[in-house]
């Protein structure tokens, strides 16, 4: 394959986005320029993430599980051995693999996947493959002024100081746009890797006001009819079966009908709609660059989540030195010199620079309808994303839906595939271990296709799928079964039914466990306890 004929590849990832809020995928959302890439490509009903921000990336762009790649949980040394939050030279990247293919690699967004938030390292992206970076090292932050903005390896937090206008998920795009054209102009017949991370729509809620007034009283019906509609809309269009029935509302919230401060409730659920709507107004701009330089026929567009909706509120216990000065989340002042408002303060509506607060759990369940649970753990709606695939050369059933079920390292293996990139077995002075995914390229020309088991670990929240069973543990629970084929949605638990099924997908679990190097959450714990730690990231993991 010469360098003309290989497609160029955009990996478009977003941060804490439910399975169903986008239009493509039942929400209520307006997405145009995704759901045209869903029109004139394909969509995968059940693709999975890793259920946490920096696994996933991890996962994602190594083409391993995350534990094999120095991330087992967030980008903070979690300990022991393996655990220690900043990518290793144990992996290898997509930009590093196709790099020494002829390609040119740029980044626009979100790392997050380094320990060093403000001194370079080996786990930056321009260590790891990229030749152009910018974005931000840290996780999540403020829209208007995000901490640790970097263009290369150097700090410019001050362009967004200086700048009223900036916003973050705009300039995320425009520098995606920026490559897509100077590429055309700089390097004609040579193909390109763009990745494209998002921080919208994590936490805070941030947007423009215009984009805000769009979603005024759509979500005035509230979260359980809400979640109805959806499903009904994700079953008309054949992504999900009838037959799988929506799952109860979070016990730990009420009736919409009996909730309080609905003003404040609608408006949390409008901002964080003007988040994604933002984000899908800068994607139009990317396949606007890709059109005017001739580049669109031949560019794969890839674009998931990085895990379910999160249902974590900003802790009332967590005072905001923490959030500002320990894990460089927030900022005291807005630019102008405002104070930020931290944490999810009822009698302030959110949106503005001045306020930092989430949208809640209520929300987050209907951003997984017809789902159970969220970011962090390993039921569907923890992992489960809309996982779209656009590319004309490549790809001719437009509007096709895809069954069958698949994970993050199938990403790296299917650009593999499609660019005949070769995936080494050594890489700058290290072994590196085997690919762990299964190319998805033969679901472009059809619908059946097989997978082999998938396997997940978080925070002791972990799954094994094999066919059409899924054996899953909401830490420190017992292992639950469900048949996927009817019941995905994970209502009935028939592991009593299914002794030997149970044991025996254990051992498979086990066995992966072991050879990827899951470290038991006990042990993770008690190293913990040893530390004396209590952060935030912790906290969460209740709510």
């Amino acid at each position: 394959m010469s360098d003309q004929q290989k497609p160029n590849v955009i990996i478009i990832l977003n941060d804490d986005m439910g399975y169903s809020d986008i239009g493509c995928y039942g929400g209520e959302i307006e997405t145009p320029n995704l759901d045209t890439l869903a029109l004139n490509g394909l969509r995968y009903s059940q693709f999975y993430n890793t259920a946490r921000c920096s696994p996933s990336r991890a996962s994602l762009l190594t083409g391993l599980h995350p534990h094999q790649t120095g991330i087992g949980v967030l980008t903070y040394d979690m300990g022991p051995e393996g655990y220690v939050g900043n990518l290793s030279k144990e992996c290898v990247t997509i930009p590093e693999v196709l790099k020494a293919a002829g390609y040119c690699t740029y980044m626009s967004g979100k790392w997050h996947i380094a320990a060093s938030l403000h001194e370079p390292s080996d786990a930056w992206p321009t260590r790891r493959g990229f030749d152009k970076f910018y974005g931000t090292i840290i996780g999540a932050g403020s829209f208007y002024n995000p901490n640790t903005l970097t263009r290369g390896e150097e700090n410019i937090e001050h362009e967004a100081e200086n700048d009223p206008s900036f916003f973050y998920t705009d300039t995320i795009s425009d520098q995606a746009a920026q490559y897509i054209t100077a590429h055309s102009q700089n390097h004609q017949g040579s193909p390109f890797f763009l990745f494209t991370a998002y921080t919208a729509p994590h936490w805070p809620l941030h947007a423009h006001e215009d984009d805000i007034a769009k979603y005024k009283g759509r979500f005035d019906t509230g979260w359980d009819t809400l979640r109805e509609e959806r499903l009904e809309r994700l079953v008309r269009s054949g992504i999900l079966e009838a037959k799988w029935g929506l799952s109860d509302r979070d016990p730990s919230q009420p009736p919409f009908d009996d909730a309080s401060d609905k003003a404040w409730l609608t408006r949390c659920m409008e901002v964080y709609a003007a988040q994604i709507d933002r984000m899908d107004q800068g994607i139009g701009r990317i396949l606007d660059a890709l059109e005017a330089t001739g580049q669109l026929e031949n560019t794969l567009i890839v674009f998931l989540s990085d895990n379910g909706g999160c249902a974590e509120d900003i802790p009332d216990d967590v005072p905001p030195s923490q959030l500002v000065e320990e894990l460089n989340l927030a900022r005291y002042k807005t630019r102008d010199g405002r104070t930020v408002n931290i944490g999810n303060d009822r009698s302030i509506m959110p949106g503005a620079e001045d306020t930092y607060q989430s949208y809640g759990t209520a929300w987050a369940n209907l951003s997984n309808t017809p789902f159970r649970l969220y970011k962090h753990w390993i039921h569907e709606g923890g992992i489960s994303t809309p996982l779209i695939m656009h590319w004309p050369e490549g790809i001719k059933d437009q509007g096709g839906l895809r069954h069958g079920p698949g994970q993050l390292p199938d990403i790296m293996a299917t650009i593999l595939d499609v660019t005949g990139a070769a995936y080494p077995n050594e890489f700058d002075g290290h072994a590196i271990a085997p690919c762990e995914g299964e190319s998805m390229a033969p679901s472009f020309t059809s619908a059946e296709t097989e997978r082999g088991p998938l396997f997940w670990e978080h925070e002791g929240n972990a799954a094994v799928r094999d066919g059409k069973w899924k054996l899953v543990r909401k830490y420190p629970d017992d292992w639950e079964l469900y048949d996927m084929e009817q019941d995905r949605t994970e209502l009935n638990n028939i592991v009593a039914k299914h002794p030997e099924r149970r044991a025996q997908m254990l051992a498979q679990y086990e066995a992966w466990a072991i050879r990827c190097g899951v470290i038991p959450r006990e042990q993770i714990l008690r190293v913990m306890a040893d530390r004396n730690e209590n952060a935030f990231w912790e906290k969460s993991e209740d709510t």
